[in-house]
């Protein structure tokens, strides 16, 4: 990927060398939805997602509950594939909530060597500055996203908009029931919001809320898969969104 803003057809990705469209895209937003592990932070940097997500397999396997799930979702690098999976197949249950409070330790675990997103930091405090309202809207469970703020002297950036994973996981991204808990909190409406995510849900859950959608993504692949999905801005630094804010 080059500096320059790359077009394929209708799709977009935004760079430093384009900063109308990020004026555009953040003209409006007097609130900025973020999703959490991505555009905030890299939660599993120093604590593997793949290891957490064969663990979870391994401790059904030990239940007697392999044939739960299927050999794709099995061998799924994702925790929270396997997690949808078994509460797919026993929503609500007592499973799912023990399932969820395991994946739930892992997260904290990982949250202690999370990497911050380059920029992120001084982006949320200078949005804050300048007097946007932020939220947090993620499919990780709340208390890992308050660990992480706290830990980085960024809580009271968004203090008390988090919105993340209850045990009612049909509501997680790409439903957009956090996106439309934090409006609603927030007294604000859609095409006054932003929402900053990296992934296809992410996009999914804005366009379903009718939230403008801000892609980030830290690779070209990631990148990729985002425009693929419709994603009509993405940023492969926060650095220009920075820059923006500042001037």
């Amino acid at each position: 990927m080059t500096s320059d803003a790359k077009q394929t057809g209708a799709v977009h990705i935004t760079t430093e060398n384009d900063p109308n469209r990020l004026r555009d895209r953040i003209g409006r937003a007097r609130v900025v939805l973020w999703d959490f592990d991505g555009p905030i932070c890299r939660l599993f940097a120093g604590h593997s997602a793949e290891r957490v997500a064969a663990d979870l397999v391994s401790w059904l396997a030990g239940r007697g509950l392999h044939g739960l799930l299927t050999e794709s979702e099995r061998e799924s690098l994702d925790p929270q594939v396997v997690l949808r999976a078994v509460d797919r197949r026993h929503p609500g249950s007592d499973l799912v909530a023990e399932l969820e409070e395991r994946l739930t330790q892992e997260e904290l675990r990982a949250a202690s060597s999370a990497m911050p997103t380059p920029y992120a930091d001084p982006l949320i405090r200078t949005w804050t500055a300048v007097g946007s309202r932020l939220a947090i809207t993620t499919n990780n469970s709340p208390r890992v996203v308050h660990t992480y703020l706290e830990g980085r002297g960024l809580a009271g950036c968004f203090a008390p908009h988090v919105y993340g994973r209850t045990q009612e996981l049909r509501h997680l991204k790409p439903d957009p029931h956090c996106l439309n808990g934090a409006l609603r909190a927030m007294e604000a409406a859609p095409g006054e919001a932003l929402m900053i995510g990296d992934t296809p849900s992410d996009h999914e859950a804005a366009g379903r809320a009718g939230v403008p959608f801000l892609g980030y993504a830290r690779n070209e692949r990631k990148a990729k898969i985002l425009t693929d999905a419709g994603a009509d801005a993405v940023l492969v630094s926060l650095e220009p969104l920075l820059n923006l804010l500042r001037s």
